[in-house]
């Protein structure tokens, strides 16, 4: 199992998803900005080093949104979903696709990593559509 963390980042009444590049597993799929928690690191640690690595941005991490465990053919990952608001830098794409920001109505217009869906259910609960 791989620990993996994300940001849930919002501006306004949108937040932050990106586009995952084509060359990578679940290519062009859209997630959250995070990844795998490396040794030694805390999840909130990790979550501020994969943002400035993958968007150029400082993040303040705050609460867990949510927590997910996902079993996909290759590998199982365990997502730990962060309350996080960019306190620095402006979003570049260096490791991602593309990067939106959307409003909860516009999630079904997306199509996302499946260990995303739960967690994309719980937005629609909580922020209405």
């Amino acid at each position: 199992m791989i620990e993996v963390v994300a940001a849930l980042i919002w501006d306004d009444n949108k937040f932050m998803i990106c586009q995952r590049p084509a060359n990578k597993a679940r290519g062009l799929l859209w997630e959250f900005v995070g990844g795998k928690v490396e040794a030694g690191e805390t999840g909130k640690d990790a979550l501020i080093r994969e943002c400035r690595e993958e968007l150029g941005v400082t993040v303040s991490v705050g609460e867990i949104f949510m927590k997910v465990l996902h079993e996909y053919p290759d590998i199982t990952v365990h997502l730990t979903l962060y309350n996080a608001v960019i306190s620095d830098g402006i979003p570049q794409k260096f490791e991602h696709n593309d990067i939106r920001w959307i409003m909860p109505s516009e999630i079904g217009d997306y199509d996302f990593c499946p260990a995303d869906e739960e967690i994309l259910k719980e937005i629609l609960i909580r922020y209405g559509q």
